[in-house]
């Protein structure tokens, strides 16, 4: 069987804008073997070709087309489920271009849905629109349950944070679109034309990476050169199907990552 590929980008390929060891080599590999991927990341404020700049720069090369953003995810489900729609978007050029590219209109008047994504100046004054258009009746919907976000100051508050502000602020719960939303594989899935049962998710995080691979019924792999370590991966009640110390490990067992 051959494998398809979903990775997570920080803590997977990138380390503090670093490229992990021999991701270079691992990547030449899947493509000297035709083996599909994609680069998967819940950060909305960045577009395809944002993120493939940034990759550049670490010396990694990845087109924008095997780039999926939870920003493009959103995007998918919203022309899925009001096609032509209009939202109150409080984000960045990600999520604005994804949006539009489906047809949808940016409008703070009477929007179908208030869109939260990730924005490194979050505004109180958008923050107060968004809790008013959705105490008014508008659908309310984030891009990722993520808390906080690093720096190298250290954690910034991200999506999940604001959106459990504007949730408490009005009694309404988002609609988590990303990781670990099994929708966000799923769309990422159709992305690369692949399926669940010979695709594996390798991402450095057991309540976002491995836990969505699982709930989309993907094999797993846990890398430790992110977010978990093994002894706090123990703590959760799940488990990925494989755990290795970095994606280097895999170079020159890409067609059999279990054998």
């Amino acid at each position: 069987m051959t494998w398809n590929y979903l990775m997570d980008m920080d803590g997977v390929l990138v380390h503090e804008e670093h490229l992990v060891p021999r991701v270079d080599e691992f990547l030449a590999e899947l493509r000297a073997n035709d083996i599909r991927f994609h680069v998967l990341t819940n950060n909305s404020i960045f577009t395809p070709r944002d993120l493939r700049a940034r990759l550049l720069r670490t010396g990694l090369d990845v087109p924008e087309t095997s780039i999926w953003t939870s920003a493009l995810a959103t995007a998918q489900f919203l022309d899925s489920q009001r096609p032509g729609g209009s939202a109150f978007v409080i984000g960045e050029a990600g999520l604005t271009t994804a949006l539009h590219e489906v047809g949808y209109v940016l409008t703070d008047r009477d929007p179908d849905y208030v869109v939260l994504g990730e924005t490194r100046t979050y505004s109180f004054e958008a923050i107060t629109r968004a809790i008013r258009l959705v105490e008014e009746g508008a659908k309310f919907i984030a891009t990722n349950p993520d808390a906080t976000g690093p720096s190298r100051e250290g954690s910034l508050p991200a999506t999940g944070s604001v959106a459990a502000l504007i949730e408490r602020a009005t009694g309404f719960s988002p609609y988590y679109v990303g990781k670990p939303n099994p929708l966000m594989m799923r769309s990422a899935l159709r992305s690369l034309g692949a399926h669940s049962e010979n695709t594996l998710m390798i991402g450095d995080r057991m309540d976002t990476d491995v836990r969505a691979g699982l709930d989309a019924g993907l094999a797993t792999i846990l890398v430790l050169t992110g977010i978990s370590t093994e002894i706090s991966a123990d703590q959760f009640p799940y488990r990925p199907t494989r755990v290795i110390n970095s994606i280097a490990d895999l170079v020159g067992h890409t067609l059999n990552p279990f054998g």
